[in-house]
């Protein structure tokens, strides 16, 4: 590695567990909940177009109790079986097929060894996380929950950045969602679109590489 230190930003969900959509299909199966009516119900709360408050981004924030956010969308939601969805627990029940891919984490750990501050970016929606792997992976962890703010919006990035003492152009934003690593990008950071571990892995050993300027990947080549 060069002069300059680098940073490596990474997010949770979708990155350091499977795919959101497996996760959140098993708990859907498991609860017996319509699947079509659930993504037509949250559909407008995660495009903008929901009216009034958005309690999706409210509970990012931690502007409202969880135990609010499980009875205002248990409410909405409906069950195969004709019953009600049981709103107590329902975010725990919603994450629990969320397991660690460990590979992924061992990545994240072999930059860190190599001389990279690491930093966990995450959308909270109330729910537990395996924090037994973030001393030896995290330099710092940003939960939006816990500092009020919530990507994409500029200042949770900006935050993170100050937290591990260094400039966005300085850091790797890995997200495995666009519109999240758009906005990193807009920053300076260089984005890092996660689809699979092992290119994960590729783009980071290059922006990490010691004969490196920490330049995003050449257009054409990035992961899709």
């Amino acid at each position: 590695m060069d002069g300059t230190r680098r940073g490596v930003i990474c997010d949770w969900g979708g990155v350091l567990t499977p795919p959101l959509p497996v996760g959140i299909r098993a708990w859907l199966h498991a609860d017996r909940i319509d699947v079509e009516h659930y993504h037509e119900v949250m559909r407008p709360y995660f495009d903008g177009s929901v009216e009034g408050e958005n309690l999706v981004h409210a509970l990012e924030r931690g502007e409202i109790d969880t135990c609010v956010f499980e009875r205002e969308l248990a409410a909405l939601l409906r069950c195969t079986h004709g019953g009600p969805v049981v709103a107590e627990g329902l975010i725990n029940r919603m994450f629990c097929e969320f397991d660690p891919v460990h590979d992924m984490y061992e990545a994240l750990r072999e930059a860190r060894t190599a001389g990279a501050v690491t930093a966990l970016l995450s959308n909270s929606w109330g729910n537990c996380y395996p924090r037994e792997h973030f001393d030896t992976t995290f330099d710092a962890v940003v939960i939006s929950g816990e500092v009020g703010m919530r990507k994409p919006e500029h200042r949770i990035y900006l935050h993170t950045c100050e937290r591990i003492g260094l400039r966005p152009e300085d850091c790797v934003f890995i997200d495995d969602l666009e519109h999240n690593v758009r906005t990193a990008e807009e920053l300076g950071m260089t984005g890092i679109l996660h689809t699979d571990v092992d290119t994960t892995r590729l783009e980071l050993e290059r922006f990490l590489a010691p004969d490196g300027d920490g330049a995003p990947p050449v257009p054409g080549e990035r992961a899709a």
